[in-house]
């Protein structure tokens, strides 16, 4: 599946916030990448606003345009209000509940963790990793020495980070329980997803 290759710490910096996890090459530049980056910018247009903000959450969980924009419009056609549903199915798909369990350092890791067939649903082989959770769903890791080697590593250099309440772990067996579906309050918190509802609507 195609996915964004480039500088990581450029796009952290350009949003001013660390984008892709890793945090110790950004808190040495905060500030924008370029010649002038230091300097204050100009006041941004409202496009550019709604385009920064669309581009900071699509980096954020390593999709392309075309796959984002998809999301996006499946949110649109769903029950409820657009901009939460849209941060609900993000938020559920597989690699990204794979890193907010621990189970990878990064959503980048949980992809490539995903793809190589080491999580198992509700007891069935599942590798995409766009694949959204539902409410109930069981998610372990394969009974495998090199997926749970793997698995094991993470969740100790993880140990720091929080499980979301909507997503139940048991470290010891490997699995873990969907609840609920996460509330907006347990989603991206630097993401203001109505300027993304509003940049969409103007196409």
């Amino acid at each position: 599946m195609a996915r964004y290759t480039g500088p990581t710490t450029r796009i952290s910096r350009r949003f001013g916030q660390p984008i892709f996890g890793s945090t110790k090459a950004y808190e040495k530049r905060s500030y924008p990448p370029g010649q002038h980056g230091p300097k204050l910018r100009r006041k941004l247009s409202e496009y550019a606003v709604g385009l920064n903000e669309k581009q900071k959450l699509r980096y954020i969980y390593g999709l392309l345009e075309r796959q984002f924009r998809r999301v996006f419009e499946n949110a649109k056609r769903e029950r409820g209000i657009t901009g939460e549903r849209f941060l609900q199915l993000l938020e559920t798909r597989l690699d990204s509940v794979i890193y907010l369990l621990g189970f990878a350092k990064s959503r980048a890791a949980a992809r490539q963790f995903v793809n190589h067939g080491h999580i198992r649903v509700n007891g069935h082989k599942v590798d995409i990793a766009s694949y959204n959770v539902q409410t109930g769903d069981e998610i372990e890791i394969k009974n495998a020495p090199g997926s749970r080697q793997l698995a094991t590593r993470c969740l100790e250099e993880n140990r720091a980070r929080n499980v979301p309440g909507w997503l139940a772990l048991n470290a010891e067996a490997f699995k873990a329980i969907v609840n609920r579906l996460p509330n907006r309050d347990e989603m991206e918190p630097g993401i203001n997803e109505q300027l993304i509802v509003e940049f969409y609507s103007r196409f």
